[in-house]
């Protein structure tokens, strides 16, 4: 009698996936992972471990491209034989070419708008012969605009992406090049997977687009953000927070306003890039010029919400900026009184108009002008901190830490004691400060009313309710951070 034959057991393929750059690219990742799993695959932290590796690369700005290459090259130079090496995203839709000459191992492109099609690509990749390479690139306004499976949020906090692209013409920004045209999600899809980020365990969700206010425009439905706000609300009613970001100046209209003061689910806080504050240097760059038009909208703003927090960004040493160009900036800064202020210093992009413009600002004057600005609003943000001590504020805890006792802002806490990292309605992941409370260590995702006992130059510093130091509960660290 023969005996049976064995069959091989079938190991489990794995991925590793990196993303850098912006939330945006976070969705796609995430998207990414959910096909992968579905498919199969098992995540690894450990590129050695990874059958397919995959890094969802950014192409912005110098530093960022920069960065990307290095992290392809470091994994290229690892790679072993059975392994396949993705790169995906922004830069391998702008600068192919280029990775393909930088890192002779990258087995594949990936486009920004082809990421759905990443397990096809991965069988093909690993089914292949060693060496041959792929690139799903094509027409980056082609894509698929379904719902995007996305993980459970442990963290309490998700980003959703409303958009894709720009219409916008200003002259520094190369993302038009690689992300195409603006084009809007359908809202259905929107919903549908809003739904599932808070059935997921998402406290909140963060809406991102490269322009969030222009959701709708290219379908001839202008100012339609604030219907998919307020539909937003009504699908996830379990939903706390619902944070906006992205708003371009002059889309801010009357019914965003109401919206926004009027749904309580709504933060009260509005990301505006401005990126200067002369007109001068505003019309070179291609952006509304109009600071009237800024001080209108942000009087209705504060008008309608007075607690809101305002956040913007600038660029400091744009081509032409003068020293009473920038001297404009450093007094609209002053007047306006923005909570929460980002400042980048000009990188002139190829492909951009920008790139070729004359009078073109030195490094050493742009690293000076940057170091001005953000002395100007550290004074301005401590202020605006020092007005919230004694307020009741909801915090989303993002782990915990321990404090090195030095003094920070008149403020000394002893050294190695535990803190709670949380963030208010004032700051959004990973770009503003944080609320910090010591002697806590809270589980990462739930939410607490703690009330400001201290303010410092970007973070306050809170106590917990006697509510919630009363409830019983015995709190255990989820993620150990470190706070330097």
């Amino acid at each position: 009698m023969p005996k049976p034959k064995h069959q091989p057991i079938q190991r489990q393929p794995a991925y590793y996936l990196l993303t850098l750059g912006c939330p945006k690219n976070l969705v796609d990742s995430e998207g990414m992972a959910m096909l992968l799993q579905r498919d199969g695959y098992r995540a690894t932290v450990d590129p050695a471990r990874a059958d397919v590796l995959i890094v969802n690369t950014c192409g912005f700005l110098d530093a960022a491209k920069e960065e990307s290459i290095v992290t392809l090259q470091e994994l290229a130079a690892g790679k072993q034989r059975h392994q396949r090496l993705v790169a995906a995203g922004c830069l391998a839709q702008r600068n192919g070419d280029e990775i393909v000459r930088r890192v002779p191992g990258v087995d594949a492109l990936l486009g920004t708008r082809r990421w759905m099609e990443i397990v096809p690509l991965a069988t093909q990749l690993r089914a292949g012969r060693r060496g041959e390479r792929y690139a799903l690139l094509g027409d980056p306004e082609a894509g698929d605009d379904g719902v995007v499976l996305r993980p459970g949020t442990p963290s309490g906090s998700a980003y959703l992406k409303i958009s894709d692209g720009c219409n916008a013409p200003c002259a520094f920004c190369s993302i038009p090049t690689f992300k195409g045209k603006l084009r809007s999600r359908p809202a259905a899809a929107i919903l549908d997977e809003a739904t599932r980020l808070v059935q997921g365990g998402a406290r909140e969700l963060v809406i991102v687009a490269q322009d969030s206010t222009d959701y709708g425009r290219e379908r001839g439905e202008p100012d339609s953000l604030p219907q998919l706000l307020t539909a937003l609300c009504r699908r996830t009613p379990d939903l706390r927070w619902l944070r906006l970001m992205y708003a371009y100046p002059g889309h801010v209209s009357d019914r965003l306003i109401e919206v926004m003061a009027s749904e309580p689910q709504i933060l009260h806080y509005l990301d505006m890039p401005l990126q200067h504050g002369h007109p001068d240097t505003l019309r070179r760059m291609r952006r509304p010029s109009s600071s009237a038009w800024v001080y209108k909208t942000v009087d209705k703003l504060r008008a309608a919400m007075p607690d809101l927090a305002l956040r913007s960004t600038f660029i400091v040493g744009f081509p032409g900026e003068t020293e009473a160009e920038f001297q404009g900036l450093l007094d609209f800064i002053q007047a306006v009184q923005f909570d929460k202020l980002g400042v980048f210093k000009f990188s002139a992009e190829p492909g951009t108009p920008a790139f070729d413009l004359p009078d073109q600002v030195a490094d050493e004057v742009k690293e000076e002008r940057w170091h001005r600005v953000m002395a100007a609003q550290q004074s301005i943000s401590l202020e605006r901190n020092q007005a919230q001590v004694g307020r009741r504020l909801e915090v989303l805890v993002e782990g915990s830490g321990q404090i090195d006792g030095q003094e920070m802002g008149g403020w000394t806490l002893p050294s190695g004691q535990p803190v709670t990292l949380a963030r208010s309605y004032r700051d959004a992941p990973e770009v503003d400060g944080l609320v910090l409370v010591p002697g806590q260590t809270l589980p990462v995702g739930q939410m607490a009313t703690v009330t400001i006992s201290g303010a410092l130059a970007y973070d306050l510093v809170g106590e917990l309710t006697p509510e919630m130091q009363t409830t019983g509960l015995d709190f255990q660290p989820a993620v150990e951070l470190s706070l330097i």
